[in-house]
């Protein structure tokens, strides 16, 4: 097989939740368990932090990777979902996994995996697990997929836990208040392991707060950390939402100094500053062009959309346009509800099953009083913006990690940059 073949073969023999949604979803480690021992344990090869939560996860796993790169650790970096190409997922030291692991992991594997069916999260998770101990790395950040406590990244025994924040997002696993989110997201903290809480609410501290008193985990609020460690740090990362983001993994640096990191001022800094270029991370807050202006972010639910729809009304502009689509198992009138209602809306769909068809977020959005016109697909939307804008505008593109990844794949057609 080659690449193409293989990642074929994989989105279609494991179900894939980024394709279909929950009919991918495992729930329990049995599968993780027996595929782990198969291929050796390949996580106690190497040490770990764990990161969870609603949102700021990915940002949170890729700065730490770049801190730890810029320290002189191999790193491996292991996130979802991916954008453009699978291969985004696993990374050491930036560099995506080859195509050719891939395919050989899949042709020499797929006689003892297939009879388990795992799911692709599953798969993907032991392969990265895998290609981490092959390479020797020192230490792997490790983004959790969905909740925490029965995540198949929940076995490993981190130096640390991060938890981000808890909004509302995959209620149908997680529960449907915010302390039954916190408390599968809590599932991650473990015995004697140091564990920060980025962002809490009054429903889900106590939850954080009692689980880490069962197991003796030290815990830490970064909302309760003056974070004075590195005045006047800059953050690549330019959503407002990344001030959390960066109070958290400042929380977080100390403990792993305590753990025996070696990590001086320049290492913290540099990471902080070039996290884009080392380690790969993509859309967030991410501008492609210059007048008019086209920024696109992964923001996809209540909690996300919240800050863009606080970062929009700080921007100066002429007249503001918003590319929109989003996947059927959202809080979509929950979105629509925070997003500015004198924009020009562009209403469309994601190349992926889940896609909420345009025609039905348009008739949504109009019920809150949003309007404007659908598209069957991102380029038709983007184009129409651009040829609709002039050079003071403002053109936004989100709702969705899919809406972005298709305008990702589409940029050079789009000349975008």
């Amino acid at each position: 097989m080659d690449y193409q073949n293989t990642l074929n073969y994989l989105y279609n023999s494991t179900p894939m939740f980024q394709q279909v949604g929950g009919k991918a979803y495992k729930e329990g480690l049995e599968n993780t368990l027996i595929l782990d021992e198969h291929f050796g344990n390949p996580h106690r090869t190497f040490r770990s932090l764990h990161v969870a939560g609603t949102n700021g996860k990915g940002s949170c796993s890729h700065t730490l990777a770049a801190i730890l790169q810029q320290a002189g650790y191999r790193v491996g970096l292991y996130t979802s979902p991916h954008l453009i190409d699978f291969r985004e997922r696993i990374r050491v030291n930036g560099h995506p996994i080859p195509e050719e692991y891939v395919i050989h992991f899949v042709e020499k594997e797929r006689a003892f995996f297939e009879p388990l069916h795992p799911s692709f999260f599953e798969l993907t998770t032991a392969m990265a697990f895998r290609y981490f101990a092959d390479q020797q790395i020192d230490v792997a950040v490790i983004e959790v997929g969905l909740g925490g406590r029965l995540d198949c990244t929940n076995i490993i025994r981190p130096d640390a836990c991060i938890i981000t924040n808890i909004s509302f997002d995959h209620t149908m696993f997680l529960g449907n208040t915010l302390a039954q989110i916190a408390g599968e997201k809590a599932g991650i903290i473990k015995s004697g392991i140091p564990v920060v809480i980025g962002e809490t609410t009054p429903e889900t501290k106590p939850i954080f707060s009692q689980k880490a008193q069962e197991v003796n985990a030290p815990i830490y609020f970064a909302e309760e950390n003056n974070c004075d460690d590195y005045p006047d740090i800059e953050f690549e990362l330019k959503g407002l939402y990344q001030k959390k983001n960066k109070r958290t993994i400042l929380t977080v640096l100390p403990l792993l100094k305590k753990a025996g990191y070696c990590l001086n001022e320049q290492a913290v800094r540099k990471g902080f500053a070039h996290v884009t270029e080392l380690t790969g991370l993509m859309g967030r807050w991410q501008k492609l062009q210059d007048s008019p202006t086209l920024i696109c972010d992964t923001g996809h639910n209540v909690g996300g959309i919240t800050y863009i729809a606080k970062q929009l009304k700080q921007q100066t502009y002429r007249h503001l346009h918003i590319i929109i689509g989003m996947v059927n198992d959202k809080d979509i009138r929950g979105v629509l509800a925070l997003l500015p209602k004198d924009a020009t809306y562009y209403f469309t769909k994601a190349s992926v099953k889940r896609a909420l068809p345009e025609s039905e977020l348009k008739a949504l959005a109009a019920s809150v009083g949003l309007k404007g016109e659908c598209y069957p697909d991102v380029p038709s939307a983007v184009r129409d913006a651009q040829e609709k804008s002039l050079p003071d505008d403002f053109i936004f593109v989100g709702g969705s990690s899919f809406i972005v990844a298709d305008l990702l794949a589409n940029r050079n057609a789009l000349n975008l940059h």
